[in-house]
């Protein structure tokens, strides 16, 4: 587009007082304009009271704006995770033995909610517990080496120490900035699963842990029957 082009297509303010001179019921039609018009009152240096109320009810519907403009990327997000809360719960519940379920567990923690580790601990003895990507420890080696994690069975978020880490994460405990952990129960405690993250503040004190909670539920129900009795 030439110079001479781009400026006859800018509208004068001459050319927009005679279109609104023309049309009289413009804002009528278009009554969301209204409130980002700046229409200041003849009042000197000081402001008058009606421009006073004009400008805290512009501040008001921004910030209303913005709110729902949150609530909206909340909502979005929440339905993104309760999408990939079903993928996954589906996939544990078509597990057909203890290696699919910490399979479709592993899978979908990597691909679909982008958790940089995850660590399940069984309890028991190796050679009685089936094979899968979770580690077997006996409960005497965790509860030497993780025991406040195994107490009141509740998910806790924070960080951790260099033993804690190495013997939950193994090679990678070096690049585990924070951790969320929850006990695996069915009566006493059998497991551990724990997530990480590179990022020292990304699992806080102060974070919700009811998606993990939550799975830590499914997976009660689940691992035990494929458990020795």
């Amino acid at each position: 587009m030439s110079e001479q082009s781009t400026e006859a297509s800018q509208l004068t303010d001459e050319q927009v007082a005679q279109y609104l001179e023309a049309h009289p019921d413009f804002f009528v039609q278009h009554r969301k304009l209204l409130a980002d018009l700046e229409l200041p009152h003849e009042s000197g240096p000081a402001v008058s009271l009606v421009e006073r109320q004009v400008s805290v009810l512009r501040e008001r519907n921004m910030d209303m704006r913005h709110r729902l403009s949150k609530l909206l990327d909340n909502a979005r997000e929440n339905d993104k995770l309760f999408d990939k809360t079903k993928r996954l719960v589906l996939a544990l519940l078509e597990g057909r033995d203890m290696g699919d379920i910490i399979d479709a567990l592993c899978f979908s923690f990597d691909q679909d909610f982008n958790i940089h580790y995850t660590s399940i601990l069984l309890f028991g003895h190796e050679d009685r517990v089936p094979s899968s990507q979770a580690r077997v420890v006996t409960i005497g080696e965790a509860r030497q080496h993780i025991a406040p994690l195994l107490k009141n069975n509740r998910a806790m978020c924070g960080t951790l120490g260099e033993g804690e880490l190495q013997f939950l994460f193994g090679d990678n405990a070096h690049q585990i900035g924070s951790v969320a952990t929850v006990p695996l129960v069915h009566g006493n405690a059998y497991g551990l699963l724990a997530i990480g993250n590179r990022d020292p503040h990304y699992y806080r004190s102060s974070m919700g842990t009811l998606f993990l909670g939550y799975i830590a539920e499914v997976l009660n129900r689940l691992l035990p029957e494929h458990l020795p009795r």
